[in-house]
């Protein structure tokens, strides 16, 4: 059933080609259960005395042309099939990822990264190869099988009953196998999906385990996913390597049970029998063949199907998950409100978190203002801001952005409004020119003096200019072949490029010394002039100019107004303030 609903995933061209291998294989199967016939014509000829050699010659020629006609279709269903698995594969992953594109974050935290990319790529993997085997044999199987049964009714009730006991036998060892490795399957994705995360986890975090030589430590996690997932696949192949033997055995007992049915059978019959038993012998043996084999050929697609399915099941999974941010309609924004921001008794909870993050917080931005969050660790500045460009939906209130709640904005207009430069600097493998051209809205063209302008504000020109290729040098992904300062003054310049109404500076400049800190935001607020600016900063010097500082304590608003105000009227912002500074310095 999940591999059905994936159907929709085909395209016209390739409904076309299945139509095209149906009338394909519907015709080999026809040349293929042609050739017994003309088999059993020339070993009735060549037992008859005066027949002619032309005959026996043609009768053979006719086989010829069957067997090479079969093969011809089978090159072409190959092809045929074979496109229809790619095509596909490469649509399916095309919905996956798309659909990935627009889930929430919450969203994308319940299904793992390193879950979304198996199934990606090694669920995909399992349904192209049941396209591209399975579509010929579960096509061919029965059409085979019930034509040649059908013209082997008719020759003998005790071959029939050899045939009917072989194919009995044949589907007790199938659905034996299928009911003990059924199981194994689901399980051996989910090794899969644990065995990436710990590769992936081992990846990203190489410096911190070199540094703490936790290599042996990261080596015997590795192992333990590594043998449960080699335990399993084990399994399931030692199960199903019984197949093979079984097959063999089913297909030659058949053929000596019709071969002692027939000698039987011709020993008690008349001497003008006798040739017409053999022949029918001849020819049942090989129809019955076809019978064992089409059955076989279904094992086959027996063997793939299960966990062709429980890799259906898992990417149905991601494509009916319901997304819970809903685009709104707004495609049009009033210009007289461009840049403010004002928050409405907002509670904001984590989908599986047991309190909320936020309370009550309701603020207001004017155009042009630039706006500070501080506060202690896990306070919910960065939760705050993140509501913002809607990477999560609140839990109760409003957020306005130009006057207008988020959740009716088209995605698309809200990101263009915003600049966003999270804790975290997100680099791409590409140039710097490629990294910084992110911040283009619109997909309009940037020009170089462009990507220089907004380096140079960012304070990144003196390093890019001492790299070999300058603006075209490359950078890893994830930025790992230049240092965690550099990272953010680059993501600094993606976001001033974008020119948005307004920038949201997450803990943007932690990484930054003091002076090129204080460099940067005033050649920054030279250049956005009446953009409006939120910063979240654990730096006192970084904000202590701000329009308006807001300060938070277990996700509640405790003090709000400029730097000198909060000095005297807010005690936590004071005890911050005094961590960091000495009171003539403040």
């Amino acid at each position: 059933m999940n591999i059905i609903k994936l159907f929709k995933n085909l395209n016209k061209k390739d409904f076309i080609y299945l139509i095209a291998t149906i009338i394909l294989i519907v015709t080999q199967v026809f040349l293929e259960l042609k050739m017994p016939d003309y088999m059993s014509e020339v070993t009735r000829l060549s037992q008859t005395p005066g027949s002619n050699m032309s005959d026996i010659l043609t009768n053979g020629f006719y086989m010829l042309l069957c067997a090479l006609g079969s093969l011809v279709i089978l090159i072409v269903t190959g092809y045929l099939t074979a496109n229809i698995a790619a095509s596909f594969s490469k649509n399916t992953r095309k919905k996956i990822f798309d659909k990935v594109e627009n889930l929430s974050l919450s969203e994308v935290k319940k299904f793992k990264t390193s879950s979304l990319i198996t199934r990606t790529t090694n669920d995909i993997t399992q349904l192209q190869m049941l396209f591209a085997m399975g579509t010929i044999f579960m096509i061919k199987s029965p059409v085979t099988a019930v034509w040649a049964v059908l013209k082997i009714l008719d020759k003998s009730w005790e071959w029939s009953m050899a045939t009917a006991v072989g194919v009995v036998i044949l589907l007790i060892t199938i659905f034996s196998i299928m009911f003990v490795v059924s199981p194994r399957f689901k399980k051996i994705q989910k090794l899969t999906d644990n065995m990436n995360g710990v590769t992936r986890e081992n990846l990203t975090g190489i410096r911190v385990i070199r540094a703490f030589n936790a290599e042996e430590y990261q080596e015997d996690k590795f192992s333990e996913v590594n043998m449960d997932l080699t335990e399993n696949n084990l399994f399931v192949q030692k199960t199903f390597s019984l197949m093979n033997p079984m097959m063999n055995m089913i297909m030659h007992g058949l053929t000596l049970s019709i071969y002692v049915i027939g000698a039987l059978l011709i020993n008690n019959s008349t001497m003008i029998d006798k040739l017409n038993i053999f022949s029918n012998m001849v020819v049942f043996s090989s129809y019955g063949m076809q019978v064992i084999m089409s059955f076989l050929m279904l094992a086959l697609i027996f063997m793939l199907m299960p966990r062709a399915s429980v890799s259906a099941e898992r990417i149905n999974e991601v494509l009916e998950t319901d997304i819970s941010i809903k685009e709104g309609n707004v495609n049009k924004v009033d210009k007289n409100k461009a840049g403010t921001i004002e928050f409405k008794n907002v509670d904001f909870r984590y989908p599986d978190g047991e309190e909320d993050m936020l309370s009550d917080i309701s603020f207001e931005v004017k155009k042009g203002e630039t706006v500070a969050f501080i506060g202690s660790t896990g306070a919910g500045k960065t939760t705050l801001v993140n509501l913002i460009p809607r990477f999560y939906d609140v839990t109760k209130g409003e957020v306005l952005v130009d006057g207008i709640n988020v959740k009716d904005y088209k995605e698309e207009l809200l990101h263009n409004i915003i600049a966003y430069v999270p804790q975290k600097a997100v680099m791409f493998d590409g140039s710097i020119k490629y990294n910084i051209s992110y911040g283009k809205s619109n997909n309009k063209k940037v020009t170089n003096k462009e990507i220089e302008e907004v380096i140079k504000i960012a304070q990144a020109k003196h390093f890019v200019e001492k790299m070999d290729k300058k603006y075209d040098s490359h950078i890893a992904q994830g930025g790992t072949n230049i240092s965690g300062g550099q990272k953010q003054r680059l993501s600094i310049a993606r976001a001033i490029l974008r020119n948005p109404e307004i920038y949201i500076f997450d803990d943007t400049f932690s990484a930054l010394d003091y002076k090129t800190d204080a460099t940067l935001r005033k050649e920054l607020k030279k250049y956005v002039k009446d953009a409006t600016l939120l910063i979240v900063a654990q730096r006192i010097g970084t904000i202590m100019n701000a329009d308006k500082i807001i300060v938070l304590e277990d996700g509640k608003i405790v003090g709000m107004g400029k730097h000198e105000e909060l000095l005297k009227n807010c005690e936590v912002y004071k005890q911050i303030a005094l961590s960091q500074l000495s009171k003539e310095e403040l």
